[in-house]
C-alpha cells in the first residue's frame, strides 16, 4: 500500500505543509480540515480514495500544523484561506478538483466553490452544510456562554486557550465537540472549563492521534452575491452532531433550504455520528465519499 507523503509548497509567501497520496494523473481530491484539526484528521479518507484511483491532497491551513503562520496574524482574514487554496491548486498544476471539507473547512469549500466555480468538479461537506456566506445569526438565540460568542470577543479565546498547552486545548475541543450538546459556559466559566481534566478522549481518538496535532487559528466570513452552485454535492451529517442544535440548522438541512443553493445536493445522516464523523466512523464515511466521487466523476 502507498504511504502518505509530505512536502512544503510555497503559497502567497508562506510554506504550506501538504500531505499527499495517490497517482499524479488521477482526479484530485483536496481535503480541507476543520478547527482545531490538521491534515491528519483525513488520513483514513486519504488512504481510501487513493486506493480507489484518486489523488488525495490535504494541506494544513496557514497557522495550522506544520504550515507557516501568517506574518501579521491580526490582519489575517478568511479570504486568505481561499487565496491560499487557489494558489496551491495552481502550484500543483490542478485545473479542476473535488473538494471535501469538514466544520470550518466546509466554509472554505462553500466560499471557494462560489468564487472559483470553474475549479470545482464537486464537493462534500461534513458537520456543516453548504451555505452562502452571510453574517452569522445562529448565535442570536443561544445563551451568552455559547462558545462562538465567547471566542469572538477580542482576546477571550486567546486568554481561555493560553491557560493550557496546545495539546490540552486540542484534547478539550475534541471532547466537547464530540458531544451532542452545544458547548455553553456559565457566567463564571470559560469554555475550556467545560472539560474536567480527567475526562477521557472519545474512544475513536487516541493519545497517538492527539500527539499529531499542533497550532490553532481562526478567521472571518465574507459576503457573496450569487449564492447558487450546480456541481454535484454531498452533505454527511451525524445525527448526534451538536451543530444540529444550532438554531435553524436542522431546518435548513431537513426542509430543503440547503438545496435552494445547491440543487444537486445529496444529504446522508449517520445515526450515531458526532461532529468528528470522519474519524469516528471512517468506514461508513469512506464508503459514502467513494460512491459520491465515482458517480460525480462519471458526470464530468
Amino acid at each position: 500500500m502507498e504511504k502518505i507523503e509530505h512536502k512544503y509548497v510555497q503559497v502567497n509567501g508562506l510554506k504550506l505543509h501538504v500531505a499527499e497520496i495517490g497517482s499524479g494523473s488521477s482526479p484530485a481530491v483536496v481535503f480541507l480540515h476543520g478547527f482545531p484539526e490538521i491534515w491528519y484528521s483525513w488520513h483514513h479518507q486519504m488512504i481510501a480514495v487513493a486506493g480507489s484511483g484518486f489523488r488525495a491532497i490535504a494541506p494544513d491551513y496557514r497557522g495550522y500544523g506544520l504550515s507557516d503562520p501568517p506574518p501579521e496574524p491580526e490582519k489575517a482574514t478568511f479570504l486568505d484561506l481561499i487565496a491560499d487554496l487557489l494558489a496551491l491548486l495552481d502550484a500543483l498544476n490542478l485545473s479542476k478538483v473535488f473538494l471535501i471539507g469538514k466544520d470550518f473547512g466546509a466554509a472554505v469549500v462553500s466560499v471557494f466553490t462560489l468564487l472559483h466555480r470553474d475549479k470545482v468538479l464537486g464537493f462534500v461537506t461534513m458537520g456543516v452544510p453548504f451555505m452562502p456566506p452571510r453574517p452569522p445569526t445562529h448565535h442570536q438565540n443561544l445563551p451568552e456562554g455559547f462558545y462562538i460568542s465567547r471566542w469572538k470577543e477580542p482576546g477571550r479565546a486567546e486568554a481561555d486557550f493560553g491557560r493550557f498547552d496546545a495539546k490540552t486545548v486540542v484534547r478539550n475541543v475534541y471532547i466537547m465537540f464530540s458531544r451532542s450538546e452545544v458547548p455553553t459556559a456559565q457566567e463564571n466559566q470559560e469554555i475550556m472549563d467545560l472539560v474536567e481534566p480527567n475526562t477521557p478522549l472519545p474512544y475513536w481518538f487516541t493519545e497517538e492521534d492527539l500527539e499529531t496535532y499542533g497550532a490553532l487559528s481562526m478567521g472571518t466570513q465574507y459576503d457573496i452575491t450569487d449564492p447558487k452552485v450546480e456541481v454535484p454535492a454531498l452533505l454527511i451529517m451525524g445525527e448526534k452532531d451538536y451543530v444540529m442544535k444550532f438554531p435553524g440548522i436542522a431546518d435548513y438541512i431537513r426542509n430543503g433550504s440547503a438545496k435552494t443553493f445547491a440543487p444537486n445536493l445529496e444529504i446522508t445522516f449517520l445515526p450515531e455520528g458526532s461532529h468528528f464523523v470522519q474519524e469516528q466512523l471512517p468506514d461508513e464515511v469512506n464508503r459514502l465519499i467513494l460512491d459520491f466521487l465515482t458517480r460525480a466523476s462519471q458526470q464530468n
